[in-house]
């Protein structure tokens, strides 16, 4: 089959510039707009930015590929910064396997049992946020909840969780291009891979935790004592960034639309609901890559084998062939079929305890708290995946 590079629209954008991180949306309807297929030359890449197309992508594993990486980097001609992930960078039957232990892991049965403990713990945080009343949103509420909660539930132990922050930024940077951002990153790979794998025992794990059910199922034969770690560390990547930039791009959200949160104020119940819209009106991974494994066609254009197709998540989400009124943050709104946490196979493995987490959080605030203000300008972290935050200054104004 051959390709017809020549004959797609061709879109001169760096997704990976410190300005497009901060404002990637004129970027996302320029590529949407250019076609459902568009070609990026400085990457030589395929690009898709239509829900249709991304989630066409995404869903079809026997074409578009994992096991080559699901960043920029092909694992076919590089190696990748560290060893595979079994789970986000395999496909099947291997895939399979690891899948399917996790999936029972994190059942609804089992994160019905953390539900109390999490529920807990947001009051308690909720309570003493409103006593400070002026908070970083980023630092006392979206990465204190996950940061104290998840790692808890796996088993990990309190001191240097911060280990977590660091690695989970080298993972989502090596996704796109070796940049600054990637080598800045990259820095501390050392220590801090070392401090992770040696958490990802099964004598660094406390016993009854999500870490130790992995490691029963290797008792068991279903995987090897090696998967067993291998998935511990996946636990720990990716249950911990995501969760907490969606909190903190909620929460900014929320600031910016004080009638929206005066609706989830009146009615709590309405905090999925919101933490939902919320994860579609900011995605918080914007970007993820599949490799074709054979020749493929995507909405009539042909695309040769071993060839990298970018994504655009976050574009997708507000691609107004999907939705009506795209740009409006509306916590009335019921956003199934976002792709944030991706879609098909290779959905997020943390997703269901990342949205239980975000739930959980907005409704602890919507009972407590009147009003959500700014009372300074929010500074984003700069990821070549993530749509991070660093800073959120706030007021919590008590009901």
């Amino acid at each position: 089959m051959e390709t017809v590079i020549d004959k797609i629209p061709h879109v001169d954008v760096d997704p990976w510039t410190p300005e497009l991180i901060d404002e990637p949306y004129e970027m996302h309807e320029l590529v949407r707009e250019a076609g459902p297929v568009a070609y990026i030359p400085k990457y030589d890449l395929f690009v898709v930015g239509r829900h249709a197309e991304v989630q066409a992508v995404l869903t079809n594993w026997e074409t578009f590929i994992s096991s080559a990486g699901v960043g920029l980097a092909n694992f076919r001609h590089e190696a990748p910064f560290r060893p595979k992930s079994i789970l986000l960078e395999a496909d099947p039957p291997d895939h399979t396997v690891v899948r399917t232990v996790i999936s029972r892991i994190m059942s609804p049965k089992n994160l019905q049992q953390l539900r109390d403990l999490f529920e807990a713990e947001a009051i308690t945080m909720v309570d003493r946020v409103l006593e400070k009343r002026q908070v970083d949103g980023v630092k006392d509420i979206a990465e204190y909840f996950p940061l104290k909660v998840f790692p808890d539930a796996v088993g990990l132990e309190t001191e240097g969780r911060d280990n977590l922050l660091l690695y989970g930024d080298m993972v989502f940077n090596a996704l796109g291009p070796r940049n600054e951002l990637f080598e800045r990153s990259m820095e501390k790979l050392k220590p801090v891979s070392s401090w992770i794998m040696d958490h990802c025992t099964r004598e660094a794990l406390r016993p009854g935790g999500l870490g130790h059910l992995i490691y029963e199922a290797a008792d068991k034969g279903e995987i090897n004592q090696d998967q067993a770690a291998m998935l511990v560390r996946s636990f720990l990547s990716a249950g911990v960034d995501t969760t907490i930039g969606g909190i903190a791009n909620i929460l900014l959200t929320l600031a910016r639309h004080p009638a929206e949160y005066a609706k989830l104020h009146a009615n709590p119940a309405l905090a999925r609901q919101t933490f939902e819209e919320g994860l579609r009106y900011e995605s918080i991974v914007q970007t993820i890559f599949r490799t074709t494994g054979k020749p493929a066609e995507i909405a009539g254009v042909s695309i040769d084998e071993d060839r990298k197709v970018l994504t655009l998540l976050g574009s997708a989400n507000r691609d107004p062939r999907k939705w009506s009124e795209p740009n409006r943050f509306n916590v009335e709104r019921n956003p199934v079929g976002h792709v944030t946490f991706g879609a098909g196979i290779h959905g997020c493995v943390g997703q269901m305890i990342a949205r239980m987490e975000g739930e959980i959080v907005l409704r602890a605030l919507a009972k407590k708290v009147k009003r959500i203000e700014l009372t300074g300008r929010h500074k984003r972290h700069h990821n070549n995946s993530l749509r991070a935050m660093h800073s959120l200054p706030l007021e919590l104004v008590p009901a």
